[in-house]
């Protein structure tokens, strides 16, 4: 460890930025969850749900961009909620976010340990959650810049697969390929033949959860803010290319799977891409998707693992936690956050075997609740901080990157995210995370100031406050 540098080095590329930020998104959320989406929301309600998800996203995007190119740290958005919002409130945010990629690491090491029992089907699961393990926590431990290599790769065998998708799904929309069940081609009926919303236009708004869950990952580009080079012009170069990326690879995606498979037999049994596929008759389809399911599930777990280790750092470079986790390799990585990250997948792991209905459901309800709380304060801390800034006496034109239209913006962010959380009361089997997720933020906000009081009462009687 060194002792006398613990500050992270910028290694990152421009290109390592663009796919990290692509590839964090793209995960489980579209290669499975899309189906759930599909059928609660039928076909044309899915790709609205999805559009309207884009936008929120990009709106947050807009918010995190400007704070992140003014003031370029790592885990920078629990930062900006500390400084513009009140410290409870980032510690919250850091808790929350760390939380949320830790459990999802048990959640994707389980899920790669299945896939590869298709391949191997009388090899044990926890083996190969093992082996993939190890593969992720060295990826992450030799350095910043072999992590970003390992995404840049995870994440562009993810984009051209999803290409491939969409040519091909296009080709059979049309009838230039032969699609099983469709005589002549399908064109567009999928879309109205059972009603424009067969489920009514609610399941819009009550399936936004899931598809906020889908985009997750975006925020990525904010945590990787304090090891990027130049962070002037990579960030906002990353920031302007998320909504059209967000479109062609998830609204159309979501277009093609909505249009080819009838909305009733859409679900989260198996991956509508596998469905899509097989119903074109394409050869080795199911082989294909596990692959570039498997890639995407290993992609996920390689950027929370680096998400929840810079969080756990950054918390420790503020003071909010203990400081032994700032500490770091002469490579530059936190070794010992990373151990405790991978430490806390580990647990979630053991608590989907031995606990799944009672406290692995606790952890997952809230984690799929917790990155549109950190959204909601991206939007808020972008609001006080142009404040701030114009209090100052500072002027908008000297920002290297500005959100545009503000405030309405942040506002749209922050009222679009808090919907998407209300607005899941009305799904009876979502309506727990909510439940869960209360009294977890109320315990982060008392666990932040009972420890803020203490080390205030420790130093009233060494003397150094009155």
């Amino acid at each position: 460890m060194t002792k006398q540098d613990n500050s992270l080095k910028r290694k990152m590329e421009s290109r390592h930025l663009l796919m990290i930020s692509l590839g964090g998104v793209i995960g489980t959320g579209l290669f499975l969850s899309s189906g759930y989406t599909i059928h609660q929301a039928g076909p044309l309600g899915t790709i609205i749900a999805y559009f309207i998800g884009a936008v929120i996203v990009y709106t947050v995007m807009l918010c995190l961009g400007e704070l992140a190119v003014a003031m370029p740290q790592t885990g920078s958005f629990h930062v900006y909620a500390e400084k513009f919002i009140g410290p409870g409130t980032g510690f919250t945010v850091a808790i929350l976010y760390w939380f949320t990629w830790t459990i999802a690491l048990g959640s994707e090491f389980t899920a790669a340990g299945l896939i590869m029992r298709n391949w191997f089907p009388h090899s044990p699961t926890w083996l190969w959650s093992l082996l993939f393990m190890v593969i992720i926590f060295t990826s992450n431990a030799l350095s910043v810049r072999f992590f970003a290599e390992a995404e840049f790769y995870f994440a562009s065998i993810k984009v051209l697969a999803i290409i491939f998708f969409i040519v091909v799904g296009s080709l059979a929309i049309f009838g230039i390929l032969p699609v099983k069940g469709y005589h002549p081609e399908p064109l567009f009926h999928n879309l109205y033949q059972n009603g424009w919303f067969p489920t009514g236009f609610k399941g819009v708004f009550t399936t936004m959860l899931t598809v906020n869950f889908a985009f997750s990952g975006t925020e990525l580009i904010g945590v990787t803010a304090g090891e990027v080079k130049d962070p002037v012009h990579t960030i906002p170069k990353a920031i302007h290319t998320t909504l059209w990326r967000l479109i062609i690879f998830f609204i159309g995606s979501i277009a093609v799977m909505a249009t080819l498979i009838p909305w009733k037999k859409a679900g989260v049994v198996e991956s509508p891409f596998v469905l899509v596929f097989k119903s074109i008759g394409l050869p080795f389809a199911g082989n294909l998707m596990n692959f570039v399911i498997l890639t995407a599930i290993l992609s996920a777990a390689n950027s929370g693992l680096y998400a929840s280790t810079r969080m756990l750092w950054s918390l420790a470079n503020e003071g909010m936690i203990s400081p032994i986790f700032v500490k770091l390799t002469k490579n530059g990585v936190p070794l010992i956050a990373l151990i405790a990250s991978m430490l806390g997948g580990v647990f979630a792991l053991l608590s989907s075997v031995v606990a799944a209905s009672t406290v692995y459901l606790v952890l997952v309800s809230i984690s799929g609740l917790a990155v549109v709380f950190v959204w909601m304060a991206i939007a808020l801390a972008e609001i006080n901080f142009r404040k701030q800034w114009l209090k100052a006496g500072k002027k908008v034109k000297d920002l290297a990157f500005v959100t545009p239209l503000y405030p309405l913006v942040p506002i749209v962010a922050f009222t679009a995210s808090l919907l998407s959380c209300v607005l899941i009361v009305f799904d009876p089997t979502q309506r727990p995370a909510l439940f869960y997720m209360i009294p977890f933020v109320i315990g982060c906000y008392i666990i932040y100031y009972l420890k803020s009081n203490f080390n205030h009462f420790k130093a009233y009687l060494k003397g150094e406050r009155k």
